[in-house]
């Protein structure tokens, strides 16, 4: 059945049979269509007016509906804007009460926590909430979570291996023949603490490379904020750096009878200051052509150049590829510790893995040597029968945790850690005297707030914040925890969060007796290269600052030679402070669940991002092979 248009009215019968005016009916086939009869299928003029009427109805109904759809659109739309930005601005209430917070609340304080702060009441804008920096509530969940004594997720020990594995080290192999160094001879008083100064070494080696010069012996500047004189033969062994280096590069002890005598201040030696930069000078990061075209030059007038500073003044891109494996060759292979120093080293390694179940790690070899190495599996009778005792019930396994929380990094940082006026004063006059530069800075600019820079993750990670993400990440109360560091910034009465929730802590001072830890004081160099070997063996290393050199060296070493089984935990500073500062509100499971997804996302295996170092991520062409 055929479907008629809606709008053609159809004729009634009656209308097709009924004459008008004798006149045959309008349909008739007989006649030509006139203005009075249209020919059938033709409408009629009413037809025409109906179809018109109803064709503007429709019309007016669309466009009526079309306006309706738009101003529901824009309500809901104003509706969202409306609710988010009041999340919005309660979120950002919340973080400034939390961040601008680490000041006193007026409930009770754990006598655990409450005598590492001098305190003082604040209010900031509306909000009446307080927040003292001890994160009360969130390490009373912590405690809670560590008596149900969970078990460990499988990968805190772990690193993706099927990844990892896939990375080999092979910055030892070379494809070139050793350089005479007839351009001149090259010195370095490097300055920093002995990262800071390892650092310096393999650039300098890099840029005697490139220079065709040859290497004195470096030395180490004595700094008034690590006071400690030590020399490069004190901590490193000179003649496995000599012999190991010389295929690549000459290197002598001391320049040659003639050159002794010269004043090397007055024929070019190179001072680094950040506010100043000559011909004569070496920008931070420079480039291997700014050395060909500045330095070069002095060192064919001089036949010496003598370097001070050297801190970070070499490029990690562009560099030619086997200047760069170069690099990794003298950090992971021509820098061995002086026996003294691998033998103590050994015997914190041996203590903390548990003297009644050592092993030998994948990197303990090129970490300790062959000798000191071999005693890890070797009974130690030195071992006090107390510490025997003690060692006996706890794994084998340990964790090193890097806790940069030393003053140095505390006021260098600018941020607040909740000690009030008189940590603001106290930092303030260290500032003064270690790093006038900064302190002038701060008072003739504008540097971000406290709080911005908390929020941006560039404050280090206070005791408290380190205990919670070791909680959240699964590591049980048994866990043997070996802190590295220095002196804490607020002593043991900071160190009370980690050590009342991990009862297993150690340092290297509660490892050494009195007379095994005799040689090395007085000597923070060599101290700090204890840590460096007790964080590198470690089954599992966690940083709390990402932008520490010796976190850096460790993490690098640990993937170098670690061979995919030594996990590195980086936390992001700044998705850990977004966490961080719900702690008055959010549950222990989201905190937990954030913090583990926080953690899984840097632990991903991957090569060495461009310009990033070659020292912290190993996993490049010039230092690693990868066998996939």
């Amino acid at each position: 059945m055929e479907h008629e248009r809606p709008d053609v009215e159809r004729p009634e019968s009656r209308d097709l049979l009924l004459p008008v005016c004798g006149v045959p009916p309008a349909y008739s086939p007989l006649l030509s269509p006139t203005r009075f009869f249209p020919l059938s299928g033709e409408p009629s003029p009413r037809q025409t007016i109906k179809r018109g009427k109803k064709n503007r109805l429709i019309r007016t109904w669309y466009e009526q509906r079309t306006a309706t759809t738009a101003i529901g659109v824009i309500v809901i739309l104003g509706v969202f804007f409306l609710v988010n930005w009041l999340m919005l601005s309660r979120l950002h209430e919340g973080r400034v009460w939390l961040r601008k917070g680490f000041a006193k609340n007026t409930y009770q304080i754990p006598k655990w926590v409450s005598s590492t702060q001098n305190v003082e009441v604040r209010r900031f804008g509306k909000s009446k909430r307080k927040h003292n920096g001890t994160y009360d509530r969130m390490l009373g969940l912590a405690a809670q979570a560590l008596l149900e004594n969970k078990r460990e997720p499988k990968e805190l020990w772990q690193e993706p291996k099927a990844q990892a594995l896939a990375w080999k080290p092979c910055a030892d192999q070379r494809s070139w023949s050793p350089d005479d160094g007839e351009n001149g001879y090259i010195m370095v008083t490097a300055n920093g603490g002995i990262n800071q100064q390892r650092v310096a070494v393999c650039n300098i080696v890099v840029v005697a490379r490139l220079l065709n010069a040859s290497l004195v012996i470096p030395k180490f500047m004595l700094s008034d904020v690590w006071t400690d004189a030590s020399q490069f033969g004190d901590i490193y062994q000179e003649e496995h750096f000599i012999k190991y280096l010389s295929p690549d590069i000459r290197i002598v002890k001391e320049l040659p009878k003639e050159l002794r005598s010269l004043d090397l201040e007055a024929i070019g030696s190179v001072h680094f200051i950040s506010f100043k930069v000559t011909d004569v000078d070496v920008m931070k990061e420079a480039k291997p052509d700014f050395y060909m075209k500045h330095i070069l030059p002095i060192l064919h007038k001089n036949k010496v150049i003598h370097f001070v500073g050297f801190s970070n003044r070499l490029a990690f891109d562009p560099m030619p590829f086997d200047l760069q494996r170069l690099r990794c060759r003298c950090n992971f292979h021509a820098l061995n510790f002086v026996p003294r120093i691998q033998e103590t080293g050994a015997l914190i390694v041996k203590r903390l893995r548990n003297s009644s179940g050592s092993y030998l790690a994948p990197l303990d070899v090129h970490l300790l040597g062959p000798k000191s190495a071999s005693s890890l599996i070797l009974d130690n009778k030195s071992d006090p029968p107390a510490r025997k005792k003690a060692s006996s019930s706890i794994s084998s396994k340990y964790l090193a945790l890097h806790l940069r929380f030393e003053i140095d990094m505390v006021a260098h940082s600018l941020c607040y850690f909740g000690g009030g006026e008189r940590e603001q004063k106290e930092l303030d006059s260290y500032r003064q005297k270690h790093f006038p530069s900064l302190s002038t800075l701060t008072k003739t600019k504008k540097f971000p707030s406290p709080d911005a820079l908390r929020t941006e993750g560039l404050c280090p990670l206070t005791p408290e914040e380190a205990v919670l993400m070791l909680v959240a990440l699964g590591f049980n109360r048994e866990t043997r925890v070996f802190v590295a560091g220095a002196h804490i910034y607020g002593g043991n009465k900071r160190l009370a969060a980690l050590t009342s929730l991990y009862p297993n802590l150690v340092t290297k001072e509660k490892l050494l007796s009195p007379s095994e830890l005799q040689p090395f004081k007085n000597f923070s160099s060599q101290l700090a290269a204890l840590d460096f070997i007790g964080c590198a063996a470690a089954n599992a290393f966690a940083m709390t600052d990402s932008g520490s050199q010796l976190s850096s060296l460790v993490s690098g070493y640990r993937i170098y030679y670690g061979g995919g089984k030594m996990p590195t935990i980086r936390p992001n500073k700044r998705r850990l402070s977004d966490i961080l500062l719900k702690n008055n509100t959010i549950a222990w499971n989201v905190f937990e669940k954030r913090v583990r997804k926080a953690i899984r996302q840097t632990k991903h295996v991957f090569a060495r991002p461009t310009g990033r170092s070659v020292y912290r991520y190993p996993r490049c062409k010039e230092c690693m092979c990868n066998d996939q």
